[in-house]
């Protein structure tokens, strides 16, 4: 399995070119924005394991190691203390790692010795086996208080934080979301933020396999395949018509379209038509869940967001990605945002299969297999 990157690479999250390693970032554009996807560079662990995972924030990627003695690389360097963690977890300030008897929250932003959090884990607690950020008896949140509480009647399956906002899969595939509301990324249907965990009554009775939160939006995959999304959709993060996108395109063609507009008008009447079908289908936000449809029809088997554009992975290996798109995070080998779901052709291109996608703020990572040939 390999991993691609592309989008943000500031902090050389995808790669670290001359430029970076010289300081010259800033005047850098081609080693900033990474608007094709490239090969992750390997560290020393990558090659001689097989089992690794991404981790991602806005500055920083980390791997997850699970072949042999495991670890968590940073920046191509493995983290001393992370030798034998079974999961891990990364945010601007924070390395979080769980082993079999513990949880341990390091400071990133300090040289300690010792984690500035920890937590025991008893083998009469630990129960079923859970992802980070969840632990027994609750979840591990990006700043302190680290360890927040959840209600045992839960039973939390999954979950999905962002800075503002939390959404839940208990066991039996229902959502819950809490935070803030202010861009209808809860999916009541509403604005009002949500103090403790509140079902998500537009999906209840559709059995959901996968949730996932971005900056302001949220999405969740049904059993069946199906993709659902809600929230805010200024850059087309949610796959449906964006008056900001739309209005954009239309000054652009304007501006290409340059003296011969005058030439190739429209009557009034057929401007008209195209106002009132371009207002019939803006949506800003969408504050309960709505039904994506991907064309030509196919089944999702799992999603990613950053902060403003969402990344999904279908039964068949292809990659899809929409929103904003301004350092190349889309994979589409441009630095267009998109409101529509449009196919990463790169990796069709080159005869592979995408099995995972994990999306940091501003740039998207994919796993890959070879493609085998009938």
């Amino acid at each position: 399995m390999r991993w691609f990157g592309f989008g943000f690479n500031a902090f050389g999250q995808i790669h670290v070119g001359e430029k970076l390693i010289k300081g010259e970032c800033s005047d850098a554009a081609e080693e900033v924005k990474v608007f094709s996807p490239a090969e992750l560079d390997c560290c020393s662990c990558c090659r001689v394991k097989t089992g690794c995972h991404i981790r991602a924030s806005w500055s920083r990627r980390a791997y997850l190691h699970l072949d042999g003695d495991s670890c968590v690389c940073l920046c191509g360097v493995s983290v001393k203390d992370s030798r034998g963690c079974q999961d891990a977890s990364v945010s601007e300030s924070h390395l979080t790692l769980a082993f079999s008897d513990r949880i341990e929250s390091w400071d990133l932003q300090k040289e300690e010795k010792t984690p500035s959090w920890s937590m025991g884990i008893t083998t009469e607690s630990s129960g079923p086996s859970l992802n980070l950020p969840l632990v027994p008896g609750g979840y591990i949140a990006t700043k302190p208080p680290f360890y927040r509480s959840l209600s045992p009647h839960l039973k939390a399956k999954s979950l999905a934080l962002s800075a503002e906002h939390a959404v839940l899969l208990s066991a039996s595939g229902a959502v819950y979301t809490w935070g803030l509301g202010s861009h209808g990324q809860l999916g009541h249907g509403g604005l009002t933020p949500e103090e403790e965990p509140r079902a998500v009554e537009a999906l209840w009775g559709m059995p959901m396999s996968c949730v996932a939160t971005g900056g302001w939006h949220s999405v969740c995959i049904s059993d069946g395949g199906d993709l659902y999304v809600w929230g805010w959709n200024e850059s087309g993060q949610l796959g449906l018509p964006s008056r900001g996108l739309r209005k954009a395109l239309q000054q652009q063609r304007s501006q290409q379209a340059g003296a011969t507009c005058q030439d190739a008008r429209t009557s009034p009447a057929e401007e008209s038509q195209e106002g009132e079908k371009n207002e019939e289908v803006f949506i800003s936000i969408q504050a309960f869940p709505a039904l994506l449809d991907i064309t030509p029809s196919c089944e999702i088997r799992t999603v990613s967001c950053g902060s403003r554009h969402t990344a999904a992975v279908t039964t068949t290996g292809d990659l899809y990605t929409w929103g904003w798109g301004d350092y190349g995070q889309l994979g589409h080998q441009t630095l267009i945002s998109s409101d529509e779901p449009q196919r990463v052709e790169f990796f069709s291109e080159q005869h592979m299969r995408v099995v995972d996608v994990v999306c940091g703020a501003w740039n998207t990572f994919a796993a890959v297999v070879k493609e085998e040939v009938a």
